[in-house]
């Protein structure tokens, strides 16, 4: 929030260095974000009179003018064409520094000496958007007083030499989105008095006559209404707009602003209906009907709800409760009545309403957090008094007011004893209530040393007494509680054996060369679409967000797949030739009772030396590092995330708990990747539960080990690792080892076989082997892989 403090000290006296001032209410809870300091770059610029003006003898564009600047009277040679005699205006005399670097010196122009310069508005850093009609296209014409005193600081006059404090607003503290929430905190914070503006009404003698329904009281708590006739639209002083501007509010017309003053000022959101369009004497406040049409004030349609609120007048819609005003009742040049609106609605409507027709106003931002109920009456007359002072029209007598359910004063009972037990030191008793007296809290300190509190109105946020606890210890200074070592006995913090377990699934991924990837668990419906699972697949099976900022984030994901290509897809959008990464993370499926979260591995990968058996020896490396044995990888065909042929899967004691292979081309299309993916996904709970995590050491062989090679034929139905169950079975205690070193087909194997090359290590414990010990084992692998197999030994 954007606090002017020249507006602030109207209402508190800051008598301090403004960043000392800005450190304090930080240190009080107010954060301050910024401070800026505007016309810090005018120098010299004084107020001037014009005395006469005169045609410059050798330039028909120029003039030369006469003009007092208090001490002395100097000679100013201008081409501005909107200046009189007589005139006010602003004079940067010699030495003079302007925004932007500019510096002004004494010279000549056509052959007359110029002693300066006099200011348009954008060249002192206005907005010319800001200024009267006479000032835009040319000098500033300060005309919003009857005089000046003469070369006086223009910064002074024009309120140009003040500093701008931006605070942090947190959503626990929606008083403060004020100036007089703020002031209220700076009060207290320096230890000075408020001064509350003095709200009294100058009412004429007609009385107002108006009708207010509220069928909603829920959602409506209360509505007030002022009536104002012969209102004149037109600018607003510029002491009015220079605040609205330095606020972050554009001012518009005298009205207009008249209701973000009053917003600005007490937080209190407000609305000006031109009453000729109103024209039914009467307001009603109503839930909207399904599919409503409905024009706000940026000339939008919007198409409204049941559960959203509006304000009629019976015939038609006005505004949206809380968030703008209608296009048919705005206030216009040609309005001469106006009905003021100030009201209070229920947050949580309001919120509803702007997240749903994603429009958020300056209004809306407020009332979602909370507003006052009593503030609703005080505003209208404030807005009713600001009229009066800037003589924007006449002010009937009375206010209408329709209140169903007034608001009770809350009294909270908190303990002394406690709550120096919890800042941990001890604060006297008195010394509470005057902190919590100076915050406009009612007080009453009972015998047993407790407080009874009656909170403000305005504040929402205290609820209990640890709100309490946390306003004493700001207001009494965090500075003042001294910092102690913990007592009691520590403990030390360890890792479980499954945060331990993800660490080693995280270094053998990276010691894999796999880059970690962190994604959003929240994600749409459709990634379950886009890779092609069946509609009766679990997946399917989604935790739905009760209030998801969008469809993208309306479910929380089932798989880790969709999330995966997403990454995949934006590297090779960005043109990355290659990428291997994985995510250790979670996935959420709807059960009866609550939902359910399992852990999930994924890992993904495209570019050169990329394929599936890279993917399966990465998987096979990671699962025997956790020490995840007995499984089998085996075909699968009939997975629709994965290329048929080209996929796997990881099965333990007949259980399936893992994918891997190549994306189907359908998949490939969907996420217009244009080349081969290889996925795999794993479930990580089942892995850990079933995991062997106790570490066997073997001594040193003391015997020599000896190897033989064989090739053999086979089909090419024949996999793999029907071949390695044979030699395991079949190694009598002798085989050490194998390995796979070769496979090829072409030209010297037959159509339809493979051959399939094997290094085999035989060793003994407690001998040293013959060639007769290995032949007789030796021999009895090739005989079951020829009897079971129909291998042979290749020949050539």
């Amino acid at each position: 929030m954007l606090v002017p403090l020249k507006w602030l000290r109207d209402y508190v006296d800051i008598d301090i260095d403004v960043n000392e001032f800005a450190d304090k209410m930080t240190m009080s809870g107010s954060k301050v974000e910024k401070v800026d300091f505007y016309g810090e770059d005018i120098e010299n610029v004084l107020v001037g009179k014009i005395l006469e003006i005169k045609q410059h003898e050798n330039a028909d564009k120029l003039i030369v003018t006469k003009v007092d600047i208090g001490k002395e009277v100097i000679q100013i040679v201008t081409g501005a064409e909107n200046v009189s005699e007589g005139d006010y205006i602003p004079v940067a005399v010699h030495g003079a520094k302007l925004p932007g670097g500019v510096k002004i010196k004494t010279g000549k122009l056509r052959g007359e000496v110029s002693e300066g310069m006099m200011c348009s508005a954008e060249e002192l850093g206005i907005d010319p958007h800001y200024v009267k009609e006479n000032s835009k296209d040319g000098i500033l014409i300060l005309d919003y007083e009857e005089s000046y005193e003469l070369g006086k600081d223009v910064r002074e006059v024009l309120g140009l030499n003040d500093a701008l404090i931006e605070f942090e607003i947190t959503s626990n503290r929606p008083d403060c989105r004020c100036i007089l929430g703020i002031a209220r905190e700076a009060a207290v914070t320096l230890g000075k008095r408020k001064k509350y503006p003095a709200v009294v009404v100058e009412e004429s003698e007609e009385e107002i006559k108006f009708d207010i329904n509220i069928e909603n009281p829920d959602l409506c708590r209360r509505y007030t209404a002022r009536m104002v006739k012969d209102v004149k639209i037109e600018a607003s002083p510029y002491w009015m707009q220079r605040k609205l501007i330095e606020a972050g509010v554009r001012p518009i017309n005298n009205i207009v602003d008249i209701t973000n003053y009053v917003m600005l000022e007490m937080g209190q959101p407000m609305h000006a209906f031109d009453l000729k369009q109103v024209s039914t004497g009467k307001i009603i406040v109503r839930n909207a009907e399904e599919g409503e049409k409905f024009v706000t004030l940026d000339d939008t349609e919007r198409e409204l709800d049941k559960d959203m609120l509006v304000i009629t007048n019976g015939e038609r819609t006005l505004a949206l409760a809380g968030v703008m005003g209608g296009a048919n009742s705005e206030v216009t040049d040609n309005t001469t009545e106006i009905l003021f609106e100030s009201a209070n609605f229920k947050a949580e409507n309001v919120r509803a309403t702007s997240k749903r027709l994603g429009l958020r106003t300056e209004s809306s931002s407020r009332f979602e957090k909370g507003i006052d109920q009593d503030l609703a009456s005080l505003a209208v007359d404030r807005a009713a008094q600001l009229v009066e002072l800037l003589g924007a029209g006449k002010v009937l007598k009375g206010v209408v007011d329709e209140y169903p359910t007034k608001h009770e004063s809350k009294s909270i009972t908190v303990s002394v004893d406690r709550i120096n037990k919890l800042i941990g030191i001890e604060i006297p008793a008195n010394e509470m209530v005057d902190i919590l007296e100076a915050l406009e809290f009612k007080c009453i300190l009972t015998p047993s040393n407790e407080i009874l509190a009656e909170v403000p109105s305005y504040r929402l946020d205290m609820e209990q007494e640890a709100d309490f606890v946390e306003e004493i210890a700001r207001i009494y200074g965090y500075d003042k509680i001294p910092a102690l070592e913990l007592e009691g006995n520590p403990t030390l913090g360890i890792k479980t054996d499954k945060q331990k377990f993800g660490d080693v699934i995280k270094y053998t991924s990276t010691a894999l060369g796999l880059d970690e990837i962190l994604t959003y668990s929240f994600v749409s419906p459709k990634g379950i679409e886009k890779i092609n699972e069946p509609k009766d697949s679990s997946k399917h099976n989604f935790v739905k967000i009760l209030n998801p900022l969008g469809e993208e984030t309306s479910v929380m994901r089932t798989t880790l797949i969709p999330n995966m290509l997403d990454v995949v897809a934006t590297n090779i959008s960005h043109r990355v030739e290659e990428l291997s990464a994985f995510e250790y993370g979670h996935i959420f499926e709807e059960a009866d009772v609550e939902p359910k979260q399992f852990g999930r591995l994924c890992i993904g990968m495209y570019g050169k030396g990329k394929d599936f058996f890279t993917l399966k020896g990465i998987v096979e490396t990671i699962l025997e590092k956790i020490g995840f044995k007995g499984y089998e990888i085996e075909p699968e065909n009939n997975n629709t995330t994965f290329h048929p042929g080209r996929c796997a899967k990881i099965v333990y004691n007949n259980k399936n708990i893992g994918t891997l292979g190549e994306l189907h081309p359908d998949v490939i299309e969907n996420y217009d990747l244009g080349q081969r993916v290889y996925v795999a996904e794993i479930e990580t709970d089942f892995v850990f539960d079933n995991s062997d995590k106790t570490v066997l050491y073997k001594p040193l062989p003391k015997y020599p080990s000896t190897s033989r090679d064989i090739a053999l034929v086979v089909k090419d139905s024949i996999y793999v690792k029907q071949i390695d169950d044979i030699i395991s079975a079949n190694g009598k205690g002798l085989v050490e080892d194998f390995k796979l070193f070769d496979v090829y087909t072409g030209d010297q194997i037959e159509k339809g076989y493979k051959s399939i090359a094997y290094s085999i290590t035989y060793r003994s414990k407690d001998r040293t082997l013959t060639d007769e010990d290995v032949a007789k084992v030796h021999d009895k692998i090739l005989s079951e892989l020829s009897e079971k197999l129909d291998a042979n030994l290749r020949s050539n």
